[in-house]
Order: C-alpha cells, then structure tokens, then sequence
C-alpha cells in the first residue's frame, strides 16, 4: 500500500517527474515489507497466532499441531491433492472416530490457505508440549501424507526433513521413519540403523534396541489415538526384520 501512495506522492513532490515516482516506490515497499514482516493467512490474522489460539484449547492442541504440518507437506510440491486430503481424513477418522469433524478440515483450509506456514515457530512450540516418541510419530504421519500418491517426490523429502530438524528428532530415527516410506534396495537395513553388511549378532542386536524404542508401550500414556500409529509404525520394524532374516537364511 505504501509504495503506491509514496510513489504518487513523490511523483507530486519531487518535480513531478519519473525519479520521484521510483525513489517513492522504493521506499514504499521498503516500509510494507517492514510493517508486514510475518506470514498472514487469508484473512489477514498471524497464522502463528491463529495456530497458538487453536492449540491453545486442550482438546484440540495434537490435532491442530497435525493440521499445521499436515498442510506444510500438502504445499511441498506447490500443489494440494484430493489423494492428500483423503489420507488424513482417513488418518483423523481412525485416530479420533466422532471427535473428527469439519471443525479440523476448516482448520487444515486455514493453513494451507495462508502465504507462509512459520514451522519454526510451530516446531518450537510442539517441542515443549511433546517427548521424543511422540515427535517421531508425528514425523512417521507426515511421512504417510508424502507417500499417499504412491512417490515421496525430492520436495517433500527436504520440507520433512526440516520439520524433523526442527522437531529435533535425531538423524537415526529420521533416516529410519524415512526408510519407511522412501524405498530402496537396502532400506530394510535402514530401517533398524544398520548397513548391508552388519553380522547376524548386529542385526538381531539392533532389531532388539529398535523394538524397544518403537514399541507402542512407549506412547501408551499419552491415549488410543497414539497408539493406533505407534503399532503401525513398530510392525514396518518387525517387517524390515523378517525380510532381512529371510534373505540372509537367518534363524
């Protein structure tokens, strides 16, 4: 707005001639980008401050934190698909029965209508309400919407890769929930942390200790919802064993 009105304004100005026109513009835009530093949603309110207002509500914080990255994925590619949407109403309507409602799809609408989803800010803001477990199963969700069409495209692989960072999530177990999804010849041994060549003893240790790390138990306090999730995620670990026994001969 301001760019307009000091353009014209210099225009009037400063000898009525083109450089007036131009250094008021200048320093118009200088001054809307100052007075408009953070992302705003489509009705002009801070999402971040929309996002605080929404999770701020105890019932609805995990599936507002949800929606929020649910929706920095969805615009990864610059692009939203029905196949996307589909995924996480599936993912509510199994995690939260009749709590899910269009209460949270106008909430997920609101983010991914806004020009800029603050992640850190949002990060920031789930680290200090969830533990480690719960991030990570957050990760393997987002995980899930990435490959709803069938490919997790480059794109999508780098944005979950900063929600990861910013979620502080250790490398091991991104590269592990990644293997999940991202498939290659060798992600069953990706899965669990290890290479290709690790001894019979090195996988079944580590099968052992990532069992215990992924095992649903570790999120039982935190309600069914969780659980549902967590199971899913500690079977892709028992199946990444099996096939690695089965292709070594292992007993």
């Amino acid at each position: 707005m301001f760019k307009f009105i000091l353009a014209a304004l210099g225009y009037f100005f400063l000898g009525r001639n083109f450089f007036g026109v131009i250094a008021g513009f200048v320093i118009g835009s200088f001054i809307d980008n100052f007075i408009s530093p953070r992302p705003k949603g489509e009705d002009g309110e801070n999402i971040f401050d929309y996002y605080k207002q929404q999770a701020g509500r105890s019932h609805e914080d995990f599936p507002t934190m949800l929606m929020a990255l649910s929706a920095a994925v969805m615009k990864a590619d610059g692009r939203t698909l029905k196949v996307e949407l589909d995924y996480i109403k599936s993912f509510f309507a199994q995690q939260f029965g009749p709590q899910f409602s269009t209460i949270h799809l106008q909430t997920l609408k609101h983010f991914l209508d806004a020009n800029q989803i603050p992640l850190d800010q949002i990060c920031g803001d789930i680290n200090l309400r969830m533990q480690l477990e719960v991030r990570i199963q957050l990760l393997h969700y987002l995980f899930g919407i990435a490959k709803a069409d069938g490919h997790v495209a480059d794109v999508e692989l780098q944005v979950l890769r900063k929600i990861s960072i910013l979620l502080e999530i250790p490398q091991a177990d991104f590269e592990s929930v990644k293997n999940m999804f991202y498939r290659d010849v060798n992600s069953d041994y990706h899965v669990l942390g290890i290479e290709p060549n690790a001894t019979e003893e090195e996988i079944k240790k580590a099968y052992r200790q990532m069992a215990i790390r992924y095992h649903p138990d570790k999120v039982i306090h935190m309600g069914e919802e969780y659980q549902k999730g967590a199971k899913e995620k500690f079977q892709k670990i028992q199946e990444a064993y099996e096939n690695i026994k089965k292709s070594k001969g292992m007993s």
